[in-house]
């Protein structure tokens, strides 16, 4: 996925997808961009400490063999120093942290932000309880779908799947924007078939894209 922020253009061409899809439906859409879900320094600390050990217990066992006889505080020292200048290059350069973390972390950590932006945004508080919100964070190259209870009851999982696997191809290949704007108007179809606009609708969410 892209690395970089969406220019103000892009930002233009979600906000009006987003307002041509409510047009046709009393449902709310809500979309973030995240750059990242997490930190990973704890994690990625663990990953190199362990890494760490298990190569102290080899060269242990390799100077053993060779008769090379190595005082054991002088063994620990060097353990604690390689720690921590590990650590020290992680907190240096974080984007090393997302090669030590395994994937399944990483996109339980952008899981769990879906979630929270979900609510943070009260995208849970509409009256027909039909907010979906569109979220990518782009470092776990992670995109998911979350939708309420109103909309959820009425579409399969597998619809919600193939939104987000088209959207996660074309951020892959660069096109974050297009993705948005295709899945938008995907979400907004859906909303519109089973929530069609009313004479009394008000829009109950602001209609733009949210970048954290």
């Amino acid at each position: 996925m892209v690395e970089a922020t969406l220019n103000s253009g892009d930002h233009e061409r979600i906000a009006a997808a987003i307002r041509a899809a409510e047009a046709e439906t009393s449902g709310e859409i809500y979309c973030v961009v995240a750059r990242r879900s997490d930190g990973y320094f704890f994690a990625a600390a663990f990953a190199v400490t362990l890494g760490i050990l298990l190569v102290s217990l080899a060269a242990a066992f390799a100077l053993e063999y060779w008769w090379v006889a190595v005082r054991l505080p002088h063994f620990v020292v060097v353990q604690l120093l390689a720690v921590a200048a590990a650590c020290a290059l992680l907190w240096w350069l974080p984007g090393l942290r997302l090669w030590l973390v395994p994937r399944r972390l990483l996109w339980r950590a952008a899981h769990a932000n879906a979630l929270r932006q979900f609510l943070a945004r009260n995208v849970h508080l509409t009256s027909e309880r039909t907010g979906v919100l569109i979220f990518v964070s782009l470092a776990e190259r992670y995109a998911e779908v979350v939708a309420d209870a109103g909309i959820n009851a009425k579409v399969p999982q597998d619809t919600w799947d193939g939104i987000v696997r088209d959207l996660t191809t074309q951020a892959r290949d660069n096109r974050l924007a297009d993705g948005f704007v295709a899945a938008i108007a995907t979400v907004g179809g859906l909303l519109s078939r089973h929530f069609p606009v009313s004479t009394t609708d008000v829009n109950e969410l602001d209609d733009h894209l949210v970048e954290i």
